[in-house]
């Protein structure tokens, strides 16, 4: 069974398209949870209708929860995830949009048991334009530069063909990720899968690094293709909101502070304190406010410091293999 689980806060622009996708899979082994973080748009009134229409045939496979106020992405998958019964977990974003077999394709690809989680081509979802589903790539999968930026293969590309065939990469995004139980369980720290820390931005990735670091690999699958709203890109930094700058720049370190190992580090200190430098000195000369995610870091050093211990008492990889996906260009490893 695969466990689909979304999270959504006032998506109700997306929600019932991302739904009707779902229920058209030609996969059928299924189940759905949704975790409701106190939207006041409109979702939870299409929630409730959802769950009217889903009454009969769906109605025991489909489970919602309300929260009386916003608990963050990653919390909200870790509660779907406790009420999940599925040997798969799907996370997906209600801005995406499935084709009919997506999760058949993903299904099909997972042969090897250290498969742990298993990402589609995901393209550019333009909901109101004339072409809402466009060839634009979104993402192939996440991977990491050497000074510890970490970007979506292929984005902003027009899909050509240059990702048309499965491969290893460094781990999926979040907007649609198919997580072996297994895996989760095995990975999960202080019994969380997405660190709540996070709140919400680069908890996907924070995973992932914990997944390399324990032996699991991330497959991708050109044949399963979705549509993405992307909302947040590097590009787009100095027009996004502070509190989406404020939360992406603190979660750049907490992921550092309980991954990286001192011979890691060690290996990539010039580039990853250029970069470091090149944030702070934006912060210190144009936006000071940013900062004070920086400081929560300090107060939580205690739990930071516990949740590294765990996570580098239980890794299995060592830096040597660990290293060849901090690279400058997409790396990838064939499937064949």
């Amino acid at each position: 069974m695969v466990s689909i689980l979304i999270t959504t806060y006032n998506s109700a622009n997306v929600l019932r398209t991302c739904l009707e996708s779902v229920l058209q899979q030609d996969y059928s082994d299924w189940e759905i949870i949704i975790v409701d973080n106190a939207s006041s748009d409109g979702t939870r009134a299409i929630l409730q209708e959802f769950g009217q229409e889903c009454a009969g045939e769906f109605e025991s496979r489909l489970r919602v929860v309300y929260n009386e106020t916003n608990r963050g992405f990653a919390a909200g998958q870790n509660q779907a995830i406790a009420q999940s019964h599925g040997d798969w977990l799907f996370s997906l974003n209600p801005d995406v949009i499935l084709k009919p077999d997506f999760l058949s394709a993903l299904l099909g690809a997972a042969r090897s048991r250290r498969i742990g989680a298993l990402c589609g081509k995901l393209l550019r979802w333009k909901p109101g334009a004339s072409n809402e589903r466009t060839t634009m790539i979104d993402s192939t999968g996440i991977y990491f530069l050497r000074n510890l930026r970490h970007l979506d293969r292929g984005s902003d590309q027009l899909d050509r063909g240059q990702y048309a065939r499965r491969e290893f990469v460094f781990g999926a995004t979040g907007a649609a990720a198919l997580y072996r139980r297994v895996m989760v369980e095995d990975i999960s720290a202080g019994g969380q899968f997405f660190d709540e820390d996070f709140f919400a931005y680069r908890e996907d990735a924070d995973a992932a690094w914990r997944a390399q670091l324990m032996g699991w690999s991330c497959l991708y699958v050109p044949e399963a293709v979705a549509w993405h709203v992307r909302r947040v890109t590097p590009e787009r930094f100095r027009q996004l909101p502070d509190e989406i700058n404020r939360h992406s720049i603190r979660n750049r370190f907490l992921m550092r502070a309980k991954n990286i190992s001192a011979g890691l580090y060690l290996r990539l200190l010039i580039p990853v304190t250029a970069r470091d430098l090149l944030i702070l000195g934006y912060c210190v000369l144009s936006n000071p406010g940013l900062l004070s995610g920086l400081s929560l870091l300090w107060s939580e050093r205690r739990a930071i410091r516990e949740k590294r211990k765990w996570i580098q008492s239980h890794r299995r990889v060592s830096d040597g293999e660990l290293v060849r996906w901090f690279d400058n260009h997409p790396h990838s490893l064939p499937a064949d």
